[in-house]
């Protein structure tokens, strides 16, 4: 009578290998089909423990190597729910043996176990007798030497389909059996081929034609009558206890693994070896207060056992602790919070008393609470209406209080200067740098999302040439600016001395830096910022100096009225005097807008004189009618800076504000264009300088080469506007 095969164990471990927290290797696949497949177990190379492969096919997860459908695969168990396939023997109607079924075997390394305590024996049919079969260890070890001994097994008889009972597997139509532990690469024995079985095998044919020997966990299974004509690719959830076990080792504990540290397989600092239920071998399981995967180097993290008062128990006040926790009584009472026998301190009448005290004081300090709550509640009303849930998430500038303004400011005590959008005050920050305080005079919604967006807009811009935002208070009603401080105030103040006197002497190489280094933020912000920023208005009042008259382009009032994919507006805004007249007329701001505007500063910084001036006189249209004579232009210039030497680069930076003046945008050069030509030009300047030193130095004057054009030929990308 030949045994029927029915191989049921899983792979074997290899050492451990260091990895990163988580519950698989990094860059590994943690699940397949739905099911977690955590490490020591993975997918793919490198991602398991030596023997723990798991192939994931078409989304199911499998032994690697084999068609065993893994189902589950527990590291708090040590166990793997795997779906293999029953072994059967069928006869004929002469009750000889027609055919019979045979699983693979798939357990080379002999170190996985079937578990006794989760698992039992089924065997199903009339005149059957089944065995489960265990390999015996010799003396070598060897893994592929098969010696199978019988360890345990139960006889099914019956005589007629009628005497088989649905849900009774008691020896009629079915049996079961306990199995014992430490099984590995198991058969079993299904069949009885006795000559005297005959005559039954015959007589039974018609309603028990096969038999049928499995192992099932103890709760998946229940024998229904109909299962005496099962179908022969049947499959059972069986389940394996796995554990680390050296190839071929008979007896291993913890003990023995810890005496090589590169292959224990515990990696975690807080984890626990357990010598294994089932077999030789150990598993690793976190410590107590701990939990995560303790194959895995720091895999085990502290439990927070306040969160799970189930599992944890505390009638008192709960405080976490790294591997453990802690639980005390409340404040006025003793006793032990574990149990629930916390009693309080003090007699009753005692905290009859107390109360009555309490009580009142609370009164008294809920009043208070809530005119403090009101006031929160106000001060955050103001926080949301100017815009501070767009702005709490912008990092590189602070969020100042209403209550740091109030010091910064000393409330408010010096002003610095008043225009269209706000006041400015002066502040010190951190005892030690001076800031800008700028708050809005409107205070309708408009205003307060342009506040928002002015935040936004200038929170993007990082040029030495431009001022910085340092932070913004929005506990207020009308929102604040704080900027880096410019003690020179601004360029319309130095240039007409337009408060305190902030009137200055301004040498032509000065000015030029000015409006070299202006243009340069104004392309900056048209052309090289992380997305292009139109200012809107700009202005010699919004060009402020630093101590060495470094010019620092500020106040976005206009640009913070556009969305980035908008360029029209209805509300046009700005001083009406630089103002575009396209952007007047129809409301499209453009950055050639900022080219107009910046052209009126030019002309403002060359000529010393307003854009509107001695009443109704207008600087754009009396430039324009002297343009066309050398004389007339000459007049027009600040007589500080007109000299025989410099009325030549005048003229020049006068064509380029001539440029930035025409009527057709699209006739304007670019910002930077006009940062380009004015750099140019003072280099040129700078040169012109140089050399009259050196005239003045050397008894004979060398030819001078003029470094635009040496040759007097016309010079490749010169532009004309500076002939």
């Amino acid at each position: 009578m030949a045994p029927l095969p029915l191989i049921i164990m899983l792979l074997a471990s290899a050492p451990a290998v260091d990895v990163a927290d988580g519950r698989v290797l990094p860059g590994c696949q943690a699940t397949c089909g739905g099911v977690d497949i955590p490490y020591p177990f993975g997918i793919g190379a490198r991602c398991s423990h030596a023997g723990f492969e798991i192939a994931c096919n078409g989304s199911t997860p499998f032994l690697s190597g084999t068609s065993y459908k893994v189902l589950n695969l527990s590291l708090a168990t040590s166990g793997a729910l795997l779906e293999l396939r029953i072994a059967w023997t069928c006869y004929d109607r002469s009750g000889k043996r027609r055919d019979s079924e045979a699983p693979i075997f798939f357990n080379p390394q002999g170190v996985y176990r079937i578990s006794n305590a989760r698992n039992q024996l089924y065997v199903v049919g009339c005149d059957v007798t089944a065995y489960i079969q265990s390999r015996k260890e010799n003396s070598s070890n060897a893994v592929y030497a098969y010696d199978y001994e019988y360890y345990t097994g139960c006889v099914s008889y019956c005589t007629s389909a009628e005497s088989v009972k649905d849900g009774r597997c008691a020896g009629v139509g079915c049996c079961r059996v306990d199995i014992p532990p430490n099984l590995t690469d198991n058969s079993i024995r299904v069949g009885n081929d006795d000559e005297d079985s005959l005559d039954v095998r015959q007589i039974i044919y018609e309603f028990s034609s096969c038999s049928y020997g499995f192992l099932v966990d103890r709760n998946s299974y229940t024998f229904r009558r109909a299962d005496l004509k099962m179908e022969k690719n049947q499959t059972m959830p069986v389940w394996m206890d796995w554990a680390i076990r050296p190839k071929g080792s008979s007896e291993f504990t913890c003990s023995d693994a810890m005496k090589d540290s590169s292959s224990y397989a515990c990696k975690s600092k807080d984890s626990n070896c357990t010598n294994a239920a089932n077999g030789p071998g150990y598993t690793c399981s976190c410590a107590h207060g701990y939990e995560g995967n303790a194959y895995i180097v720091d895999g085990c993290t502290d439990v927070n056992e306040c969160l799970y008062p189930e599992k944890y128990p505390c009638h008192g006040v709960c405080r976490n602790r790294v591997g453990s926790y802690e639980c005390k009584c409340k404040r006025g009472s003793h006793g032990n919070p574990l149990k629930d026998t916390c009693e309080p301190n003090l007699p009753r009448s005692a905290l009859i008393t107390i109360g009555v005290v309490c009580g009142i004081s609370f009164i008294i300090i809920s009043a208070i609470l809530m005119v403090m709550v009101h006031h929160r509640r106000k001060l955050r009303e103001f926080f949301k209406r100017n815009g501070g849930p767009m702005l709490e998430n912008i990092n590189n500038i602070k969020i100042f209080t209403k209550e740091e303004l109030n010091q910064i400011t000393k409330n408010y005590s010096i002003v610095l200067g008043k225009g269209g959008f706000g006041e400015v005050y002066m502040g010190i920050v951190d005892n030690k740098q001076q800031v800008a305080v700028k708050r809005s005079i409107s205070v309708d919604e408009a205003r307060k999302k342009e506040f928002a967006n002015e935040v936004i807009i200038q929170s993007r811009i990082s040029h030495r040439n431009v001022v910085r935002l340092l932070g913004c208070c929005l506990e207020v009603d009308v929102p604040m600016l704080v900027y880096e401080f410019a003690p020179k105030g601004s360029l319309y103040d130095v240039l007409h001395g337009a408060e305190d006197n902030k009137r200055a002497s301004l040498p032509l190489g000065t000015r030029l830096n000015i409006a070299v280094e202006s243009a340069e933020a104004l392309s900056y912000m048209h052309s090289s910022a992380t997305q292009k920023i139109l200012h809107g208005d700009v202005k010699s009042g919004n060009i402020l100096l630093d101590e060495n008259f470094m010019p620092k382009v500020s106040d976005f009032g206009t640009s913070r009225l556009l969305s980035i994919e908008k360029k029209h507006t209805i509300l046009v805004i700005g001083d009406m005097n630089y103002i575009d007249p396209v952007y007047m007329k129809t409301g499209r701001l453009d950055e050639k807008s900022d080219v107009y505007s910046f052209g009126v500063v030019l002309l403002e910084l060359i000529t010393r004189k307003k854009p509107r001036y001695d009443g109704n006189n207008s600087l754009i249209i009396n430039f324009f009618k002297s343009y066309g004579s050398e004389d007339k232009t000459r007049k027009m210039f600040d007589e500080e800076i007109v000299s025989p030497e410099d009325i030549e680069f005048l003229q020049k930076v006068s064509s380029i504000a001539v440029a930035c003046l025409k009527e057709d945008m699209d006739d304007r050069p670019t910002m930077k264009q006009v940062a380009e030509l004015l750099q140019l030009l003072r280099r040129e300047w700078k040169q012109r300088q140089g050399d009259q030193v050196a005239d003045e130095i050397c008894t004979e004057s060398p030819r001078v080469i003029s470094p635009i054009n040496p040759t007097g030929a016309e010079t490749p990308g010169y532009s004309p506007l500076l002939k």
